[in-house]
């Protein structure tokens, strides 16, 4: 019954990021609870996920009535969370386990690279230099700033500009460091939904390394993959909007599930 209305309606955009945040949790319990017993298995829910809020994005991208609102709020997203990890981490541990999950930068860059992109068509049709300078500008200085924050640290000064890396959202520091350009990729591919899983796959097949002998134990990214199929389902609609929720949820449920892994004793 439930296969037959997906098929016959589809799923929203609200549909969509229901299923990303579920996947989520589960690829998270792993995260925090992998030294208590929990299955290995648990983490290969949570590799469709990042693809799956990349997608919905383009998605953002496209159709946001106000680009910098919407660059805004994932910006702030990327500074509540470096924020709230180091006051989380400050009051409970895991022994050696850093909390580094921020996937506001991953999508932050992403529909900042789509602006770029943008950009760059709309000074070839125009023959406005001024912005193909500046969108292709705004491709190449995160990577400038991630080349300059190794320097600092390979040089001794990581920690007197370590502030750097807390506010500035660079792909080196991205939780999917250079596949977060997959976002990108699909925006260029928007007009045509089968490129766009092409891409996901293609994607999947990179993560492998090529190296086909660990699949399932060393490497369990290529299961990005698996995001193809409720995303070929997606019907275009928005559905819900529960802004606010989808937002708040990602570091709450972050912190929440450390901070009770510290209690319970976990530690790395």
């Amino acid at each position: 019954m439930l296969v037959e209305t997906i098929r016959g309606k589809g799923l929203t955009n609200f549909d969509i990021k229901l299923l990303g945040i579920t996947l989520m949790v589960i690829d998270h319990i792993h995260e925090m609870f992998a030294l208590a017993g929990a299955p290995n298995w648990l983490d290969w829910f949570g590799r469709p996920v990042a693809t799956i809020f990349m997608f919905l994005t383009v998605e953002g991208f496209t159709h946001t009535q106000n680009l910098r609102r919407y660059l805004a709020r994932l910006l702030i997203g990327f500074w509540v969370m470096e924020i709230g990890n180091l006051i989380v981490q400050h009051f409970f541990s895991l022994g050696r386990f850093e909390l580094i999950n921020n996937i506001f930068c991953d999508l932050f860059l992403g529909v900042l690279t789509m602006f770029a992109i943008q950009l760059i068509v709309a000074g070839k049709r125009h023959h406005q230099i001024s912005k193909i300078f500046i969108g292709v500008s705004i491709i190449v200085v995160p990577f400038i700033l991630s080349g300059l924050f190794v320097v600092l640290m390979q040089s001794g000064l990581g920690r007197e500009w370590s502030f750097l890396m807390l506010v500035v959202p660079t792909p080196l520091f991205a939780e999917n460091s250079i596949f977060l350009y997959l976002g990108p990729v699909m925006y260029l591919c928007r007009k045509h939904r089968s490129w766009q899983m092409v891409s996901i796959a293609v994607a999947a097949l990179l993560s492998t390394g090529f190296n086909f002998s660990s699949l399932l134990v060393n490497n369990t990214q290529w299961l990005m993959i698996l995001a193809i199929i409720p995303l070929a389902f997606y019907n275009g609609q928005l559905g819900k909007s529960m802004k606010g929720f989808f937002y708040g949820f990602y570091p709450v449920h972050i912190w929440s599930l450390y901070i009770l892994a510290s209690l319970l004793g976990v530690r790395g």
